[in-house]
This record gives structure tokens, sequence and C-alpha cells, in this order.
């Protein structure tokens, strides 16, 4: 089952300044804005060296954003849940070939990287009052933005049906080379009879 995992070098980014460092982008970036302004900057350098910012709607969003949440809560113990809200996910990479084309990517089997940059934003703490709905999540604008980093991993999802290719291929060149043999010995057979018949 594909899934998102930590990226390398670095998962969680606190400065988007180190993009560069994390080899996220190709050119250095300076923020010198309030978080609002710098996470702006950021999205425009990303989409400029080929980022695609995922809309709300996309599945893949989700699934990104889910995973990065483990991440954030589970695994690094960098908030509590209800503390952070994801502002926007950018998706790279994964290109397949060799294709026909758009349509017929059949013969597709090697693919690039995919990776994905989830923006996270600290939320500021609210007061819950028993009996209503939570308030909306508001954002801290005074803290910088988070980014986690994340490669897909496609997991064994090919591996059972290349296991079942190859092991009927095999099952298939024994059965043709019985079926020769046989054949050979028939042959051999019918001309030792013929042969004897003659005397």
């Amino acid at each position: 089952m594909p899934t998102w995992e930590p990226a390398e070098p670095a998962t969680i980014i606190r400065d988007a300044q180190l993009f560069q460092q994390v080899e996220i982008l190709e050119q250095p970036l300076k923020l010198t804005g309030t978080a609002a302004e710098n996470s702006e900057t950021v999205a425009k350098a990303l989409e400029s060296e080929g980022w695609v910012r995922l809309d709300e709607s996309d599945p893949q969003r989700g699934q990104a954003v889910a995973s990065s949440d483990d991440l954030l809560i589970n695994q690094a113990d960098e908030f509590a849940a209800g503390e952070f809200v994801s502002v926007a996910v950018f998706d790279r990479g994964g290109e397949r070939w060799p294709k026909i084309n758009e349509s017929l990517d059949f013969f597709a089997f090697f693919h690039e990287a995919r990776y994905a940059l989830v923006e996270v934003a600290p939320v500021v703490p609210q007061r819950i009052e028993p009996g209503r709905a939570p308030a909306r999540p508001k954002v801290d604008e005074s803290q910088e933005r988070r980014y986690v980093y994340m490669i897909r991993d496609l997991g064994n999802r090919r591996q059972p049906a290349m296991f079942i290719t190859l092991g009927s291929l095999i099952v298939f060149v024994i059965l043709c080379w019985l079926m020769h043999r046989r054949d050979l010995i028939l042959r051999e057979n019918l001309a030792r009879s013929r042969e004897l018949e003659k005397v």
C-alpha cells in the first residue's frame, strides 16, 4: 500500500530559509516579513521551481495531510492534536516512463521519486466552553510556519503481480520443454517401430 514516509535529510523544517540546504529549493530564500508574508514568499518560490499546490478537494492532499499529522503528533511530538492546522500541500515528482502517450502508460514501469511538502501553521489556543461548538481554529500569525517534507513509498504494490508473472512464465517454459521432450521421444519410438516393421 502506498504511503508517505519521512524524507531525508530533514522531515520537519522550522525555518523555510533552510530549504536550499535540505534540497527542496535550488535557489536560496530570504524571508524578512511577517509569518503570512513569508508563507506567500515560500509558496511563490516553490511554484517557480516546479512544486504544484494541491487543491483542498484533492484526495492526494488529504493523504499527505494525514501522514504529516501522524508525524507531527505521534512520532515527533512537535504538536498536540488541535494545536496546528495544515495550510497548504505542495507536490513534486512522480513522473512515470516510458510512455507511448498520456493515455497509454501501460509500459510505464519506472518512475521518479514523488515528494510532498505540507505547510503547517500553529493556532491560537482558544477557550472551550461546555455545551457550545468549538470555535474555528485561528492561525497564530506571530509564529513561523513549519513544513513537513515527505517522500512517497509505493510499497509492494507491484511485487505480487511480478511474482505471479514470473511464476507463471517459469511454469509455462517447463511445460513447453516437457511437451517438446515428449514429442522427441514419440518421434524416436515411431521411427524405431517403422524400422522394426521393415525388418
